[in-house]
C-alpha cells in the first residue's frame, strides 16, 4: 500500500513516567539504550548505545565523524565533557588564503577543509571508562545490528536526506554511502549501512583505538590526502577529550548548567540572567510582551557570545566576567518593552545535531549531544568504514581583522561550537537533563522551554510542544507556524521582522527532556520527546 506521509493531522504527545528512561530523536536509538539498561547497564551505558545507534538511524544530523559534549550527574555531582575536536596541525589563516583567496573569511562549508578532528568516539570511550558498567563492546552491538540489518527510513529524516542530496551528492564518498540507488531513500524504504557496521565493529573491538590510532585513522589520513585535505593520523592520535567544570546561572530558585566555551551554552545563561530582571510570570505565556522580552535578552546574549566566545585558551574575556550579575543587570536596562532593537556587544568588566538524555533508578542522569553540524556535515564520507565527517572547521574565522579575533583558526585550536547539552539543579540536587538541538536555536530553545516550565508551570512535554521563535540577526526572527497570528502581529508592531516558517525541524530545533520526580527508585522521572522529529521517550 503506497501510504501518503505528507498529510497529517495535529497530534499531541503525552509525558512518559518511568524509573529508567532514554529519550532520543529516533525510536530505535531510544530502544537501543533501553535494551542496554535491561542488560544491567546504567544511564551512561544507555546513552553511549543510543548515541552509537543515532549515527546510523539519523545520518542527516550526526555520524561516526561527529563531535560531542556531555553533562552528567553521577549520583553525587555534575561532570562536564568537551569532546569537540581541534584544527589539524596544517591549518592557519595562510593555509586557507592560499587555497581560497584573501577574500575568504571562514573555512569552506563542505569538503575536507571543513573537517576538524572528530571527538564523538572519544567521548563514548571516556564516558564508558569513567562511569560505565558494561563492557564497551556490548554498548555498540545494537547499532551494529541496525547498520547490518537496516531500518525503514522515517518521515522527518527522509525529508532532510532528500533536501541535502543536491548539494552533497558530488562530495567524496557521499553518494556511495547515502545514495544507494542513486537517490535518497524514500519514506519506509530499507536502508543498510554496511560500511558503518564495519567501523562500529572496529571501534568496539579496540575500545576506540582503531579510530584514533589504528586502521580507521590510517584510512581517514589516506582518504583526506586523496581529496586535498590535511587531516592526518597524527592529528587523530594526538586528540584527547577534556573533562570540564560546567558553568552555571541561577534562575527562579533553580540553577542552569552549561558546558563552558568553546561552546555557546553561555548564551542561554546570559539570556536567563537578563530576563531574571523582568516579571515574566505575570505576563501571558504566549503573549507578545513575554516573547518580546525573551527575544531582546537573546539578542543581547548573542551579541556578546559572537564577539568573545572561542577556545577558552584564546579568549580575553572570561565566562565569569560575561555572567557577572551587575553586568547582566546593566544589559537588562537596555531592553525597551515597547520596541525591538539591534544590539551590539557590551564590555564585560575585565577580570544539524542529535540530542539525547538518559536516566536510571540509581539516580544517574546524562545530558548528551553529538553533531555533524550542518546536516550531514562536511558531506565527506570515508567509504571503507562509513565515517561521515563533521564540518566544524567552518566555525573558525580566517580573517585576522574579524571582531572576534579569539576565534581565528590555528593548529590544534578548537572552533566556536554550537552544540550544547544542559542540566538543571535545585539546591545542589539534580532536577532535569535536557537539550534543544539546532544550530543557534539551541540556547534559544534552552531559555524558551525553561521559562515556560519555571515561570509558567508548563510540564516539560507542553513546554517542548509549544511554538517557538528563533532570532537570526538584526531585527529578523523566525516564528513557528503554530504561533498565534496575533502574537506574530504584535511582535511585528514592536519592530521585529518576523517570518513565519512551517519547517519546524530546520528552524526551531528539537528537544529531549527528563525531569526527576523524586527518589528515582520510587517515583522515577517524567520524560518528554519533541514532536518536531521522529523521536520517542521510552522507559521501564
Amino acid at each position: 500500500m503506497p501510504f501518503d506521509f505528507g498529510k497529517t493531522y495535529p497530534s499531541a504527545r503525552l509525558p512518559l513516567f518511568a524509573r529508567n528512561i532514554v529519550s532520543t530523536s529516533h525510536p530505535l536509538a531510544a530502544q537501543a539504550g533501553l535494551h542496554i539498561m535491561r542488560q544491567g547497564g546504567n544511564a551512561v551505558d544507555a546513552a553511549i548505545a543510543a548515541a552509537a545507534a543515532m549515527t546510523i538511524v539519523e545520518p542527516v544530523s550526526n555520524g561516526l565523524g561527529s563531535d560531542a559534549f556531555c553533562i552528567l550527574w553521577d549520583g553525587q555531582r555534575l561532570h562536564g565533557l568537551n569532546a569537540s575536536g581541534p584544527a589539524p596541525a596544517a591549518w592557519s589563516p595562510q593555509y586557507f588564503h592560499r587555497k581560497y583567496g584573501d577574500a575568504a573569511k571562514t573555512p569552506p562549508k563542505r569538503g575536507f577543509d571543513a573537517v576538524t578532528v572528530p571527538g564523538a568516539v572519544a567521548a563514548w570511550v571516556a564516558l564508558s571508562e569513567r562511569f560505565g558498567k558494561l563492557p564497551f563492546a556490548d554498548l555498540l552491538e545494537p547499532a551494529i545490528e541496525i547498520a547490518e540489518r537496516g531500518y525503514l527510513v522515517p518521515v522527518v529524516v527522509q525529508q532532510k536526506w532528500l533536501a541535502a542530496t543536491a548539494e552533497l551528492q558530488s562530495l567524496p564518498g557521499f553518494a556511495q554511502n547515502f545514495l544507494p540507488w542513486g537517490r535518497a531513500p524514500q519514506v519506509g524504504e530499507l536502508f543498510r549501512f554496511a560500511a558503518a557496521a564495519r567501523g562500529l565493529k572496529a571501534i568496539a573491538q579496540s575500545r576506540g583505538q582503531a579510530f584514533y590510532c589504528g586502521e580507521i585513522a590510517q584510512a581517514l589520513e589516506k582518504f583526506s590526502a586523496e581529496h586535498g585535505g590535511s587531516l592526518t593520523a597524527r592529528d587523530l592520535a594526538d586528540y584527547r577529550p577534556e573533562w570540564v567544570e560546567p558553568i552555571a546561572k541561577s534562575y527562579r530558585g533553580y540553577t542552569l548548567h552549561e558546558i563552558p566555551p568553546n561552546g555557546q551554552g553561555i548564551a542561554a545563561l546570559i539570556a536567563l540572567g537578563i530576563v531574571s530582571h523582568f516579571d515574566l510570570a505575570s505576563l501571558p505565556v504566549d503573549g507578545v510582551a513575554a516573547q518580546h522580552l525573551q527575544i531582546e535578552a537573546m539578542k543581547l546574549a548573542f551579541a556578546d557570545v559572537y564577539r568573545y566566545v572561542a577556545d577558552p585558551r584564546c579568549m580575553d574575556i572570561t565566562p565569569e566576567q560575561m555572567l557577572d550579575d551587575a553586568y547582566l543587570a546593566s544589559r537588562a536596562k537596555l531592553i525597551d518593552p515597547k520596541r525591538a532593537q539591534d544590539f551590539q556587544a557590551g564590555n564585560p568588566v575585565k577580570g544539524g545535531t542529535i540530542y539525547l538524555s538518559a536516566a536510571d533508578e540509581s539516580g544517574m542522569m546524562v545530558s548528551f549531544i553529538q553533531s555533524n553540524y550542518m546536516g550531514f556535515g562536511s558531506g565527506v564520507v570515508e567509504p571503507s568504514f562509513g565515517i561521515s565527517l563533521q564540518n566544524r572547521g567552518h566555525g573558525f574565522s580566517t580573517d585576522p581583522a574579524a571582531a572576534n579575533r579569539a576565534n581565528l583558526v590555528a593548529p590544534g585550536k578548537r572552533p566556536f561550537h554550537t552544540i550544547i547539552p544542559a542540566f538543571l539543579t535545585q539546591a545542589g540536587q539534580p532536577v532535569m537533563s535536557y537539550g534543544v538541538m539546532g544550530g543557534n536555536m539551541q540556547p534559544q530553545g534552552h531559555m524558551q522551554t525553561l521559562v515556560r516550565m519555571l515561570d509558567h508551570g508548563q510540564n516539560p512535554q507542553t513546554a517542548c510542544d509549544a511554538p517557538r521563535w528563533r532570532y537570526n540577526a538584526g531585527l529578523s526572527i523566525n516564528a513557528e507556524g503554530t504561533m498565534a497570528p496575533q502574537t506574530v502581529q504584535g511582535l511585528q508592531e514592536l519592530g521585529h521582522q518576523p517570518e513565519v516558517i512551517n519547517d519546524s525541524y530546520q528552524d526551531f530545533g528539537a528537544g529531549q527532556f527528563i525531569w526527576r520526580m523524586g527518589d528515582p527508585a520510587v517515583e522515577g522521572y517524567l520524560a518528554a520527546s519533541d514532536p518536531r522529529r521522529d523521536g520517542q521517550a521510552v522507559g521501564f
